[in-house]
Protein backbone atom coordinates (compact mmCIF):
# COMPACT_ATOMS: atom_id res chain seq x y z
CA UNK A 1 0.00 0.00 0.00
CA UNK A 2 1.27 3.42 -0.38
CA UNK A 3 1.63 5.32 2.14
CA UNK A 4 -1.16 8.03 2.67
CA UNK A 5 1.14 10.92 2.75
CA UNK A 6 2.87 9.90 -0.97
CA UNK A 7 3.15 12.84 -3.00
CA UNK A 8 1.77 10.63 -6.05
CA UNK A 9 -1.27 11.61 -7.10
CA UNK A 10 -2.20 8.61 -8.82
CA UNK A 11 -1.94 6.70 -5.42
CA UNK A 12 -5.29 5.07 -4.23
CA UNK A 13 -4.86 6.44 -1.04
CA UNK A 14 -4.20 10.03 -2.53
CA UNK A 15 -7.53 9.78 -4.21
CA UNK A 16 -9.63 8.64 -1.94
CA UNK A 17 -8.19 11.24 0.77
CA UNK A 18 -9.25 13.77 -2.39
CA UNK A 19 -12.47 12.43 -2.80
CA UNK A 20 -13.11 12.45 1.37
CA UNK A 21 -13.15 16.25 1.18
CA UNK A 22 -14.61 16.72 -2.31
CA UNK A 23 -17.08 19.85 -2.48
CA UNK A 24 -19.96 17.66 -3.37
CA UNK A 25 -21.57 15.38 -0.50
CA UNK A 26 -22.46 12.49 -2.88
CA UNK A 27 -18.64 12.03 -3.67
CA UNK A 28 -17.47 12.15 0.24
CA UNK A 29 -20.02 9.47 0.15
CA UNK A 30 -19.25 7.05 -2.20
CA UNK A 31 -15.34 7.72 -0.76
CA UNK A 32 -16.24 6.42 2.56
CA UNK A 33 -17.82 3.86 1.48
CA UNK A 34 -14.64 2.98 -0.62
CA UNK A 35 -12.43 3.07 2.44
CA UNK A 36 -14.57 0.94 4.69
CA UNK A 37 -15.24 -1.97 2.04
CA UNK A 38 -11.62 -1.97 0.96
CA UNK A 39 -10.83 -1.60 5.18
CA UNK A 40 -7.83 0.90 4.94
CA UNK A 41 -6.26 1.11 8.35
CA UNK A 42 -3.86 3.63 7.06
CA UNK A 43 -6.61 5.59 6.33
CA UNK A 44 -8.50 5.64 10.14
CA UNK A 45 -6.67 9.40 11.02
CA UNK A 46 -7.95 10.58 7.52
CA UNK A 47 -11.09 9.56 8.57
CA UNK A 48 -11.28 10.58 11.86
CA UNK A 49 -10.30 14.14 11.02
CA UNK A 50 -13.32 14.13 8.78
CA UNK A 51 -15.62 13.04 11.20
CA UNK A 52 -14.93 16.48 13.12
CA UNK A 53 -15.81 18.63 10.28
CA UNK A 54 -18.00 16.53 7.74
CA UNK A 55 -21.22 18.76 7.21
CA UNK A 56 -23.41 15.78 6.10
CA UNK A 57 -25.65 13.11 8.43
CA UNK A 58 -25.54 10.43 5.95
CA UNK A 59 -21.54 11.41 4.42
CA UNK A 60 -20.82 11.13 8.62
CA UNK A 61 -22.91 8.07 9.15
CA UNK A 62 -21.14 5.99 6.47
CA UNK A 63 -17.51 7.39 7.79
CA UNK A 64 -18.37 5.96 10.89
CA UNK A 65 -19.33 2.68 9.21
CA UNK A 66 -15.82 2.69 7.48
CA UNK A 67 -14.67 3.22 11.01
CA UNK A 68 -16.13 -0.20 12.22
CA UNK A 69 -14.59 -1.96 9.35
CA UNK A 70 -11.13 -1.61 10.32
CA UNK A 71 -9.38 -3.65 13.05
CA UNK A 72 -11.11 -2.05 16.68
CA UNK A 73 -6.86 -2.48 18.04
CA UNK A 74 -6.35 0.45 15.65
CA UNK A 75 -9.55 2.45 15.85
CA UNK A 76 -10.84 2.32 19.11
CA UNK A 77 -7.33 4.42 20.77
CA UNK A 78 -7.81 6.70 18.11
CA UNK A 79 -11.14 7.12 18.60
CA UNK A 80 -10.82 7.42 21.85
CA UNK A 81 -8.17 10.14 21.64
CA UNK A 82 -10.80 12.24 20.05
CA UNK A 83 -13.24 12.22 23.13
CA UNK A 84 -10.75 15.06 24.37
CA UNK A 85 -11.25 17.43 21.25
CA UNK A 86 -12.35 20.77 22.13
CA UNK A 87 -14.65 20.12 18.87
CA UNK A 88 -17.96 19.49 19.64
CA UNK A 89 -18.97 17.52 16.76
CA UNK A 90 -15.43 15.75 17.24
CA UNK A 91 -16.20 14.38 20.34
CA UNK A 92 -20.23 13.25 19.34
CA UNK A 93 -19.32 11.52 16.26
CA UNK A 94 -16.62 9.63 18.25
CA UNK A 95 -19.15 8.83 20.80
CA UNK A 96 -21.42 7.36 18.33
CA UNK A 97 -18.45 5.72 16.52
CA UNK A 98 -17.55 3.70 19.73
CA UNK A 99 -21.17 3.16 20.07
CA UNK A 100 -21.04 1.19 16.76
CA UNK A 101 -17.76 -0.72 17.42
CA UNK A 102 -18.96 -1.82 20.55
CA UNK A 103 -15.78 -2.66 22.48
CA UNK A 104 -16.53 -2.74 26.21
CA UNK A 105 -13.36 -1.71 26.71
CA UNK A 106 -14.10 1.95 26.29
CA UNK A 107 -16.87 2.57 28.66
CA UNK A 108 -14.44 4.29 31.24
CA UNK A 109 -13.48 6.70 28.33
CA UNK A 110 -17.12 7.62 28.60
CA UNK A 111 -16.42 10.40 31.43
CA UNK A 112 -18.97 11.97 33.58
CA UNK A 113 -18.06 15.65 31.89
CA UNK A 114 -19.06 13.77 28.43
CA UNK A 115 -22.15 12.86 30.03
CA UNK A 116 -22.68 16.05 31.02
CA UNK A 117 -21.91 18.25 28.24
CA UNK A 118 -22.26 21.35 27.62
CA UNK A 119 -23.37 20.82 23.84
CA UNK A 120 -26.67 18.52 24.18
CA UNK A 121 -25.49 16.58 20.69
CA UNK A 122 -22.47 15.65 22.73
CA UNK A 123 -24.54 14.69 26.31
CA UNK A 124 -26.97 12.86 23.79
CA UNK A 125 -23.90 10.67 22.18
CA UNK A 126 -22.43 9.70 25.44
CA UNK A 127 -25.82 8.94 26.99
CA UNK A 128 -26.52 6.33 24.40
CA UNK A 129 -22.74 4.76 23.58
CA UNK A 130 -22.85 4.47 27.98
CA UNK A 131 -26.16 2.48 27.68
CA UNK A 132 -24.21 0.25 24.81
CA UNK A 133 -21.26 -0.07 26.49
CA UNK A 134 -21.88 -0.49 30.04
CA UNK A 135 -20.01 -3.58 31.34
CA UNK A 136 -22.16 -5.79 33.81
CA UNK A 137 -22.51 -4.66 37.57
CA UNK A 138 -22.49 -1.05 36.63
CA UNK A 139 -25.72 -0.14 35.67
CA UNK A 140 -26.79 1.18 38.91
CA UNK A 141 -23.86 4.04 38.37
CA UNK A 142 -24.90 4.82 34.85
CA UNK A 143 -28.67 4.94 36.03
CA UNK A 144 -27.55 7.19 38.95
CA UNK A 145 -25.10 9.72 36.50
CA UNK A 146 -27.91 9.67 33.82
CA UNK A 147 -30.73 10.72 36.44
CA UNK A 148 -28.39 13.33 37.14
CA UNK A 149 -29.58 15.51 33.74
CA UNK A 150 -33.02 14.68 34.02
CA UNK A 151 -34.76 18.02 32.99
CA UNK A 152 -32.19 19.15 30.72
CA UNK A 153 -33.07 20.32 27.84
CA UNK A 154 -35.92 20.83 25.22
CA UNK A 155 -38.09 17.77 24.94
CA UNK A 156 -35.71 16.08 22.29
CA UNK A 157 -32.83 16.16 24.88
CA UNK A 158 -35.35 14.78 27.10
CA UNK A 159 -36.36 12.06 25.24
CA UNK A 160 -32.89 10.63 24.83
CA UNK A 161 -31.98 10.26 28.21
CA UNK A 162 -35.81 9.10 28.72
CA UNK A 163 -34.34 6.34 26.12
CA UNK A 164 -31.05 5.64 27.41
CA UNK A 165 -32.52 5.72 30.71
CA UNK A 166 -35.41 3.18 29.57
CA UNK A 167 -32.85 1.10 27.83
CA UNK A 168 -31.19 0.18 31.23
CA UNK A 169 -34.31 -1.33 32.50
CA UNK A 170 -35.61 -1.94 36.08
CA UNK A 171 -32.09 -0.87 37.67
CA UNK A 172 -33.38 2.80 36.86
CA UNK A 173 -36.06 2.67 39.40
CA UNK A 174 -34.47 4.53 42.51
CA UNK A 175 -32.81 7.62 40.62
CA UNK A 176 -36.01 7.67 38.99
CA UNK A 177 -37.54 7.61 42.90
CA UNK A 178 -35.03 10.42 43.49
CA UNK A 179 -35.92 12.49 40.79
CA UNK A 180 -39.76 12.13 41.30
CA UNK A 181 -38.63 13.68 44.67
CA UNK A 182 -36.80 16.59 43.00
CA UNK A 183 -38.47 19.90 44.51
CA UNK A 184 -37.49 21.21 40.76
CA UNK A 185 -40.87 20.50 38.87
CA UNK A 186 -39.57 20.20 35.76
CA UNK A 187 -37.29 17.34 36.85
CA UNK A 188 -39.45 15.40 38.75
CA UNK A 189 -42.04 15.57 35.77
CA UNK A 190 -39.18 14.39 33.56
CA UNK A 191 -38.43 11.35 36.12
CA UNK A 192 -42.06 10.93 35.96
CA UNK A 193 -42.71 10.56 32.37
CA UNK A 194 -39.41 8.42 32.19
CA UNK A 195 -40.99 6.45 34.88
CA UNK A 196 -44.66 5.74 32.60
CA UNK A 197 -42.56 4.78 29.56
CA UNK A 198 -40.08 2.33 31.67
CA UNK A 199 -43.74 1.03 32.40
CA UNK A 200 -45.34 1.05 29.10
CA UNK A 201 -42.92 1.75 26.07
CA UNK A 202 -45.63 1.83 23.96
CA UNK A 203 -47.08 5.35 25.31
CA UNK A 204 -45.61 8.11 23.35
CA UNK A 205 -43.57 10.36 25.16
CA UNK A 206 -45.02 13.58 24.99
CA UNK A 207 -48.04 12.32 26.21
CA UNK A 208 -46.03 10.77 29.12
CA UNK A 209 -45.11 14.14 29.66
CA UNK A 210 -47.95 15.73 29.65
CA UNK A 211 -49.26 12.98 32.33
CA UNK A 212 -46.45 13.71 34.50
CA UNK A 213 -47.13 17.22 34.50
CA UNK A 214 -50.33 16.91 35.51
CA UNK A 215 -49.32 14.25 38.25
CA UNK A 216 -46.52 17.11 39.48
CA UNK A 217 -49.40 20.28 39.24
CA UNK A 218 -52.14 17.81 41.21
CA UNK A 219 -49.92 15.62 43.41
CA UNK A 220 -50.10 11.88 43.20
CA UNK A 221 -52.12 11.51 46.40
CA UNK A 222 -55.12 13.64 44.12
CA UNK A 223 -54.70 11.84 40.85
CA UNK A 224 -54.45 8.76 42.87
CA UNK A 225 -57.92 9.38 44.45
CA UNK A 226 -59.52 10.99 41.30
CA UNK A 227 -58.76 7.87 39.16
CA UNK A 228 -60.33 5.80 41.63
Amino acid sequence: MVPVNSTDRNSPDTRLLDALSAGTPSTRLQAALAVGTQAHPGLVDALMERCAIEPDFFVRDMLTWALTRLPSEITVPRVRAELLSERAQARSQALHTLSKIGDRSAYPAITRSLLGDADDEVARSAWRAAVVLVPDGEQDGLAAELASQLGRGDRSVQLSLSRALVALGDVIRPALQAGMASSNPTVSAHARATELLLRDPDVGFDAAVDEAKRIVALGPERVEGIEC
